[in-house]
């Protein structure tokens, strides 16, 4: 059956009124409310007020125009049943056959900076909702639209169906609407568990954790597969602008689970650093990690590190691609490149390359992380800890140098990111060996130093925890380091402090502890 009665009724009124036009043109009478009517008015479209159709008034500031009978009796009667048809003909209800529906901007509204309690009330859709679960509901004969972004697709498929809309595309849009609602009843039931209960109706800041979580993601795409072949997998996006769910594939063959974990722990790296830096990837961990004043000094800085592990890696830059950065990574042979942006140049170089992926990702902070666990989930702070030179507490008796200092911090950021047990060796800007995921500190100290490529004498050191006990200090002074960054706290410490001070190593404290598991 052709569409020919549309409520309209939108917050968001991106693409309306053409897609009004559209309407118009294949005879679809509309029917709008308030500032929606005023807009296609004003814009010539013929249109005619719910209260028109309803004989009642908008009333109490707009909180009641839909909520009638002759509204939702128009969306909810069930066309082949004989009863419904007798019951809104006596009651004069017209048949409504769409449903154009986006709801009050709460989220956005209950954001800002000191909103008083009385406007995120007020932004709380009632009428918006209803229609859209009403017609959501009797899909079998409503169309309810609540994005913008299906108008053009709608309005097309009518053009081809002479007004009318397959079975298949109206499931689709309940299905949607449906989501729509259950995102929305979600954000409102969020923000109002952060309004104080001492009667002042006051939205608390946003630092704790809901004692209900209610998470909303749409898919993003399907997966060829998870972590390994017979595992399925799929990744989703929160609905924010950025992150690497959202990333802008501009070349390469699909992405794999994989690849995606690879290219979250290299820009999440890449993130740590206001300087050019290059990220390289394999398995989650760093193989090497370099900073310079451009980016191709840097990439080369990290590939130095462990040109072996990094073939097969991922990268993580946070400085647009240029041709001469693109022209060096293109001689290795990598999976994922993550980058702002890559340049016309940098594209060029990489143009014969077709199955390497080259993704540009928008920042976004991460407020948390979760973890799933069987019967639950487990969610903490993101580990957003920037440790500034002022915060270093000198516990040896030789002060570090300047020199010392920098590459100490340098291997700090980079330290964060290795899964525990974590040891780094470092020069300032550049990783030389790095000992990852070892059961035992000290074997990681000796893994680290093992399999550099560089000299490691000269370097500092990076623990993501305390020394537990003196023997992984000897090992990284054995290995040629001469200073050590750790966050103490160990009941051994003065051991481990009076060991540096026997083999002549700097050491200072963070005071603050990076475990990745």
């Amino acid at each position: 059956m052709p569409i020919e009665r549309a409520i309209l009724s939108v917050t968001d009124k991106t693409g309306l009124v053409e897609f009004a036009h559209k309407l118009s043109k294949m005879s679809v009478e509309l029917v709008s409310t308030g500032g929606t009517a005023k807009l296609l008015r004003d814009a010539g479209i013929a249109v005619k007020d719910v209260s028109e159709l309803t004989g009642f008034p908008e009333m109490l500031d707009g909180r009641v125009k839909t909520l009638h009978p002759k509204v939702h009796g128009g969306i909810l009667h069930r066309r082949e049943n004989p009863a419904h048809r007798t019951a809104v003909a006596k009651h004069d209800i017209q048949p409504i056959d769409m449903v154009v529906v986006n709801l009050y901007a709460f989220e956005k509204t209950a954001s800002k900076p000191g909103v008083p309690f009385e406007e995120i009330v007020e932004n709380i859709d009632i009428g918006g909702p209803s229609m859209i679960r009403s017609a959501a509901k009797n899909f079998q004969d409503v169309a309810v639209v609540t994005s913008p972004g299906d108008y053009d697709a709608i309005a097309k498929e009518m053009v081809d169906s002479n007004g009318a809309l397959s079975q298949e595309t109206k499931w689709r849009l309940a299905q949607k609407a449906f989501a729509v609602t259950a995102a929305y009843d979600s954000a409102i039931a969020s923000t109002l568990e952060r309004v104080s209960s001492n009667g002042h109706f006051q939205l608390q800041p946003d630092g704790g954790f809901p004692q209900t979580l209610r998470l909303s993601f749409s898919k993003v795409m399907d997966l060829r597969y998870g972590e390994n072949p017979h595992q399925k997998a799929a990744m989703y996006s929160d609905g924010s602008s950025g992150g690497a769910a959202n990333g802008r594939q501009i070349q390469g063959k699909e992405l794999s689970y994989n690849n995606i974990v690879d290219t979250q722990a290299a820009w999440d790296l890449a993130q740590e650093f206001e300087e050019p830096v290059c990220a390289i990837i394999k398995h989650t961990n760093p193989c090497g990690v370099g900073t310079g004043k451009s980016l191709v000094e840097a990439y080369k800085r990290a590939l130095e590190c462990d040109p072996v592990s990094a073939f097969g890696g991922v990268i993580g830059v946070n400085r647009t691609v240029d041709a001469e950065a693109a022209e060096e990574m293109a001689k290795l042979f990598l999976e994922v490149i993550a980058a702002p942006s890559f340049d016309d140049g940098a594209r060029a170089k990489f143009a014969a390359k077709k199955n390497l992926r080259l993704i540009e990702i928008t920042s976004v902070p991460q407020k948390w992380v979760l973890k799933n666990i069987s019967g639950g989930m487990l969610v903490q702070d993101a580990d957003a800890h920037l440790l500034e030179e002022k915060d270093l507490k000198v516990v040896s008796k030789r002060q570090p140098t300047a020199e010392e200092t920098r590459a100490m911090l340098f291997a700090w950021k980079v330290c964060k990111h290795v899964k525990s047990n974590a040891i780094v060796y470092a020069r300032e800007g550049q990783t030389v060996g790095i000992g990852a995921g070892q059961m035992s500190r000290v074997d990681s100290c000796k893994i680290g130093a093992q399999r550099a490529v560089l000299p490691i004498k000269g370097t500092v050191a990076a623990s993501d925890a305390f020394f537990p006990f003196p023997d992984g200090v000897q090992e990284i002074a054995k290995a040629g380091a001469t200073a050590i960054i750790q966050p103490g706290g160990s009941v051994r410490d003065q051991e481990v402090i009076e060991a540096a001070d026997r083999l002549g190593l700097a050491m200072v404290f963070t005071g603050v502890r990076h475990f990745r598991h």
